[in-house]
């Protein structure tokens, strides 16, 4: 392994600490984006049950509020009570836009990784190429072996790079995917909240503890 990288010539440092951000990144958003994590299943029923109960208290909306992503968002629409649909659903949409950039954290970095990854390994392609021509211009082509150090730089530059490119790129839609696929159940969990608490009644603000 180590020969290889030798061989692979400077361009190969860039393109394993590309490679070392990219599996960072890739582990951090598949234990975070987790449904479990951002949107449990049980806490829209959990809050229903709160309100019609009328057990609210500021203590109750912090908890519903640490709870998930998802829990800031319905804590947002309980600390709006008693207020109409629209102020309610605008609080609950700044709300989201906020969860939503935390959701998105550090996929610019990596579908930067996986664009300038292949770049970087066709540099090397380009810097090997270069080599083996100045090589052949000053001792011509009988000896291969006065060659292979451009030709190796070539090969392992660009075969290290969609290494690192390909993976990441299919990461990075697949958690671009995700996000979207988390933000709609949220906005969904939030709209029926919503409707819930104006099909119940005139609520009550929440009690102070």
């Amino acid at each position: 392994m180590f020969e290889l990288v030798r061989s692979g010539g400077w361009l190969m440092v860039p393109i394993l600490l590309c490679s070392v951000f990219s599996v960072t990144i890739t582990l951090e958003r598949i234990w975070f984006l987790r449904r479990s994590r951002i949107a449990p299943n049980y806490l829209l029923a959990q809050v229903q049950q709160l309100i019609e109960r009328k057990e609210l208290s500021q203590d109750r909306i912090s908890m519903v509020n640490k709870n998930s992503p998802l829990g800031r968002i319905l804590a947002v629409a309980l600390l709006n009570l008693g207020r109409n649909r629209e102020v309610m659903k605008d609080a609950i949409q700044e709300s989201g836009r906020v969860v939503i950039h935390e959701l998105q954290r550090y996929l610019n970095s990596l579908g930067t990784i996986a664009a300038i990854s292949p770049l970087l390994g066709l540099l090397g392609t380009v810097i090997g190429m270069i080599k083996v021509f100045a090589v052949i211009s000053t001792m011509g082509v009988g000896d291969p072996a006065a060659l292979s150090d451009g030709i190796s730089q070539a090969l392992i530059t660009t075969a290290a790079g969609l290494s690192v490119g390909i993976p990441s790129l299919m990461f990075h839609r697949y958690f671009n995917g995700r996000v979207n696929e988390l933000t709609v159940s949220m906005e969904q969990t939030a709209l029926h909240l919503v409707e819930f608490i104006h099909g119940v009644g005139e609520m009550t603000s929440p009690k102070s503890t």
